[in-house]
């Protein structure tokens, strides 16, 4: 992690160990500001007096391993980051006018990003940043972890019902809810549907009313016109001495065919004109026939705008010709039998619903009964935990209740009650501590003092290890209050946790820091201007110098230096 212009901190490189890092240096050094820094990276409140004075901009960059299925590597995937060799880059600038950026595998990022990603990545703990396990929700998911199988496999089944149930009850609602809608929707179906059969439309028929009535509206006219250009062609019977096309054609043929001999051009014509001869004759004789049988029936005219009347009702209503009317019919007659269908899918969908509740129940009785089990285990090796924390009266226990709910609400029946019910079960499981004999419990975060909460967070992380998934824990005066034997076992308790996660601890005694895989100096010096600090990785004869300052206030103390190398000979050997 590389920090700029923040606070005390002018510029400086933190390197934190795999396992327990300890982070050390005189009050007012700028330890503080390794925490502040971490939490920024981490969606943290960006106060823009946290700018170190004279500069316009603060930045932390951060370089975290993370593995490419972990949680925060995916969620950072899906917000356009990418992953730098099994890393993620991320980095938060704040502006000394209070703007703040952020950005995660290059890419920018709202600051909202980053405190989602927090979850799946550190739990700090400290006297006035607690997070994590102080969630009731993490402290049941974090018991779950620790009771494994035992919980995991009904928790599954009880997952799968769950999300089963409340599938059935959307639709269940949707059906319910909306029945006077559908009903509804249906009698307008029922109407229509009825309209079409009784009026029985055919395909096209429509279109052959129109164009008869058409002609019947206009039969005389037709009439007259057909026998005009009958005449015209055929002659009048009437007028003897009339002349008509016909006869005129013929007459031009006759004068060609005497001479078509002569003439192959002329032979051409000739032919011609006999075609037309003929199609003229076919024209006359269809011309008759049509002026016969013209039907200039006033009733037929009356029955055919009736019908075309009635077909127009459905048009209007229905579609704009009878194709699309005896369209509307077929999809209205497959939605009807869908909405009628309706009353028994909500038989079936009800009876579903009240054997999923009932499954469910017994499942949630079944995760009552894991949870209570392993929560008595575990209270009882947090208490032990307590006790070599320099807490011997302290006493956890974990309260697992449910909350009940009127029958007629949405619950489901445990024990011969009706409770509220989620995802995860009918349980509200929720870490309770008694300070001393005579105390009622109360809720950790409220039972423990400032200085001890960090004691007893470190005693459920010891106890949970393994279990909880996220793999930094960062510790702010985790030893407050404590010194002596208390604080060496509060060390050891430290690398025990460090031997399945990544362990940050800010401490100012040197029985935790002499535990520490790697050990940093915050320091600072001040040239009359400007405060200056600086991080070192502390080995050798360093860290003995620095645990001697912590033990006695004097680097060159032979006794404290003594009592350094033994606390360090202590810490490597685990005696």
């Amino acid at each position: 992690m590389r920090i700029r212009s923040l606070g005390v901190i002018d510029d400086a490189v933190v390197e934190l160990s795999p396992g327990f890092t300890a982070v050390t240096g005189e009050t007012g050094a700028g330890k503080t500001m390794v925490v502040t820094s971490l939490g920024l990276l981490l969606g943290g409140r960006a106060d823009p007096a946290l700018v170190r004075i004279g500069a316009k901009s603060a930045v932390v960059e951060g370089r975290i391993s993370v593995g490419s299925q972990a949680p925060a590597a995916v969620r950072a995937e899906e917000a356009g980051a990418e992953l730098d060799d099994g890393a993620l880059l991320i980095s938060r600038t704040l502006s000394a006018e209070g703007r703040s950026r952020a950005h995660v595998g290059g890419r920018s990022v709202p600051v909202g990003l980053l405190a989602e990603l927090a979850d799946d990545l550190v739990a700090v703990h400290g006297q006035t940043d607690q997070q994590g396990l102080l969630r009731p929700a993490r402290q049941r998911q974090a018991l779950d972890r620790y009771a494994g199988d035992t919980v995991a496999v009904p928790l599954a089944k009880y997952t799968a019902a769950h999300r089963r149930l409340r599938a059935v009850a959307t639709e269940l609602d949707e059906l319910t809810t909306r029945a006077r809608e559908r009903s509804q929707e249906a009698d307008l179906l029922r109407f229509g549907l009825d309209e079409i059969a009784a009026a029985e439309p055919q395909p096209g028929e429509d279109t052959d009313l129109a164009a008869e009535a058409e002609r019947l509206g206009h039969a005389e006219a037709l009439a007259s016109a057909a026998t005009l250009a009958h005449a015209a062609l055929a002659g009048n019977p009437e007028d003897p001495e009339g002349v008509d096309a016909t006869t005129l054609v013929a007459g031009a043929h006759r004068a060609l065919e005497a001479v078509r001999s002569h003439d192959r051009e002329l032979a051409g014509l000739a032919e011609r004109i006999g075609e037309i001869g003929i199609l003229m004759a076919d024209v006359a004789g269809e011309l008759a026939g049509y002026a016969d049988g013209l039907d200039a029936d006033p009733l037929r005219l009356a029955a055919v705008e009736e019908r075309r009347a009635a077909l127009n009702h459905l048009t209007r209503k229905y579609g704009q010709d009878i194709a699309a009317v005896l369209a509307w019919a077929e999809e209205s007659a497959a939605r009807l039998s869908e909405l009628d269908g309706d009353d028994d899918r909500i038989g079936e969908l009800t009876a579903e619903r009240d054997a999923l509740r009932t499954e469910l129940g017994e499942l949630a009785q079944t995760l009552t009964d894991a949870r209570t089990e392993s929560a008595k285990h575990f209270a009882d090796a947090v208490t032990a935990e307590l006790a070599e924390l320099a807490m011997p009266h302290a006493r956890v226990t974990v309260e697992i209740r449910q909350t009940e709910v009127a029958e007629d609400a949405d619950g489901i029946e445990v024990g011969g009650r009706t409770v509220a019910y989620g995802p995860a079960g009918a349980d509200e499981v929720e870490l309770l501590m008694a300070p001393h004999p005579g105390a009622p419990p109360r809720p950790i975060a409220k039972g423990a003092s400032g200085g001890e909460l960090s004691r007893v967070m470190l005693a459920v992380e010891v106890v949970f290890a393994g279990s909880d998934p996220v793999p930094t824990y960062l510790f702010d005066e985790v030893d407050a209050g404590v010194g002596g034997k208390a604080a060496v076992e509060v060390g050891r308790r430290l690398a025990r946790l460090a031997k399945s996660a990544q362990v940050v601890v800010v401490t100012h005694l040197p029985q935790v820091a002499a535990f520490a895989d790697r050990q940093l100096l915050v320091a600072k010096t001040n040239d009359g201007s400007v405060t200056r600090s600086g991080v070192t990785v502390l080995e050798g004869e360093e860290r003995v110098r620095e645990l001697s300052r912590m033990l006695a206030g004097q680097e060159d103390s032979e006794t404290a230096r003594a009592h350094a190398e033994e606390l360090l000979e202590t810490a490597r050997t685990g005696n």
